[in-house]
């Protein structure tokens, strides 16, 4: 696959000319181009909910499970509890989740989809109220089941009642939760939810983690195990979206499920959680993680920010995939070459994605565009390229394909014996240098790994082979065996 992954249209400012990148420097895959429109990506909340010419998975759809409720009840702790790990900000400010916050949740063998919703009746600082009431509302749409938390310590308040009376009126199966049930007192201050007209409440304390099994039977209970959809398949690529403030993320995602799922504002870190976000592309399933704009750490105003540059991380570790967008309209910055040291520290298969760039014709063309980012993101020597534009939807299923081929070619194996002959040969055309007299030799070698490929090495002593020598051995590595566009990773290991 040659070439760049994009195209142009408008003049635009773009980041000025720069000499080629040093021809030292091998570019695995230059850049992709768009020649076309995209139009054959399918979405949302099935595995068979797709366009015409993709191939029927079956009528599979992912039943969505809701919550929702006023500002500070515990829903996004609640969320947490039942994911069982942490990934909605939890803090005591009001109106921290924004996005519909989503997470494949496995119950045994099936799969349901988690929504933590904004708070109900939140008055928000950046302006937002107008988008988080639309995202509350179509969560409420397209959900499956509602849970509706209320705060057994505080009680009910007039904003309780309000939101019991617009559950009624919309006819979806609603569950009540009184959540922060930590005591005896608590437990009696739960006989007060009777009075919402929305059955009896189930208690729980989000925050210690009681009653969350029970809450969880009674969920699959009411959905149905049959509705319950099965797991996500095997091959399914799990895709983090990354880059610094106002890179297009969000209005990334939103191209790829075809609707407004994630507020897209030109107020900056308008996305707080890492939002997961399940579509098919040509039969294919994927999940897009879209994360906080990564910012500079002394930059950071408040807690909110902290944990939501954390979640961006966190999406990174247990992300099959990077997508790392780079504005096409900017200069390529330190943030941008942060969050590629990220992606090379975890040894995730990354892409580099130019946003914007319809907005970049005549100003530069592709191989320029190519030259200049290998100068200036050094460590992405091994990256594939794109030029997309969301807003045009050009590029965006040619993006994913490769980005399917990465997670394919990290989880490959090699025989052991393929393995060592490729050592061998890279070890006599080049060997380490000596170190005080002595000379590192490799006596063995094993794949122990994929995803990524990980390479287990016997030797006679690790702290002879420096570090030039070792990314020499993981660039031919990658030229002679079928790594050669994701990283690979290798153990040295003292023969005993």
């Amino acid at each position: 696959m040659d070439g760049i992954v994009g195209g142009l249209n408008k003049s635009s400012r773009v980041p000025p000319r720069q000499p080629p990148f040093p021809p030292t420097v091998p570019p695995c895959w230059p850049l992709i181009v768009p020649d076309s429109t995209d139009s054959h990506i399918s979405a949302d909340r099935s595995y068979g909910r797709r366009d015409p010419d993709l191939p029927v998975r079956g009528d599979l759809a992912i039943p969505s499970v809701a919550i929702v409720g006023r500002p500070n009840v515990g829903k996004s702790t609640l969320f947490n509890a039942l994911a069982g790990r942490r990934i909605a900000i939890e803090d005591p400010m009001a109106g921290v989740t924004r996005d519909r916050v989503s997470f494949l949740l496995d119950v045994d063998d099936r799969t349901l989809e988690l929504i933590d919703t904004g708070g109900i009746g939140l008055v928000d600082d950046a302006l937002l109220k107008a988008e988080i009431d639309q995202q509350i509302e179509t969560a409420l749409d397209l959900a499956d089941l509602i849970l509706f938390v209320v705060d057994s310590k505080e009680g009910l308040t007039s904003l309780d009642r309000d939101i019991a009376r617009r559950l009624r009126r919309i006819g979806r199966p609603v569950l009540l939760i009184a959540n922060k049930v930590e005591s005896r007192n608590d437990e009696l201050a739960v006989s007060e939810a009777f009075t919402l007209g929305l059955g009896d409440p189930v208690p729980v304390s989000s925050k210690e983690r009681l009653g969350i099994v029970d809450l969880m039977d009674i969920m699959i209970e009411r959905l149905g195990k049959g509705v319950v959809a099965p797991r996500m398949p095997a091959d399914a690529v799990c895709v983090a979206i990354l880059g610094r403030m106002n890179v297009g993320k969000s209005t990334l995602v939103n191209a790829l499920v075809r609707e407004n799922r994630l507020i897209v504002s030109e107020v900056a870190g308008t996305t707080r959680d890492a939002v997961d976000v399940p579509f098919v592309l040509g039969g294919r399933q994927f999940v897009a993680i879209d994360t906080a704009g990564i910012r500079k750490r002394k930059t950071v105003s408040d807690s909110v920010e902290f944990y939501g540059q954390a979640r961006a991380e966190r999406a990174l570790r247990r992300a099959d995939v990077c997508l790392l967008l780079v504005d096409a309209t900017r200069e390529v910055g330190r943030i941008d070459r942060q969050i590629g040291g990220l992606a090379a520290e975890f040894a995730v298969p990354t892409i580099l994605v130019v946003t914007k760039w319809d907005l970049a014709s005549g100003s530069a063309n592709p191989e320029d565009y190519e030259s200049y980012l290998r100068s200036t993101m050094t460590g992405m020597a091994h990256a594939p390229i794109a030029l997309i534009s969301a807003q045009e939807n050009l590029n965006l299923a040619g993006t994913l394909k490769l980005a399917a081929e990465l997670h394919d070619q990290a989880g490959k194996r090699v025989s052991t014996g393929e393995l060592n002959r490729v050592l061998g040969a890279v070890y006599q055309e080049r060997r380490p240098r000596p170190v005080r007299g002595r000379i590192g030799k490799i006596y063995y070698g094993s794949q122990v790994d994929v995803h990524p490929p990980t390479i287990r090495l016997s030797v006679n002593d690790p702290g002879l082979f420096e570090e030039a020598w070792r990314r020499y051995l993981v660039h031919r590595l990658q030229e002679r065996l079928p790594y050669r566009d994701v990283p690979v990773r290798l153990h040295f290991h003292r023969r005993v």
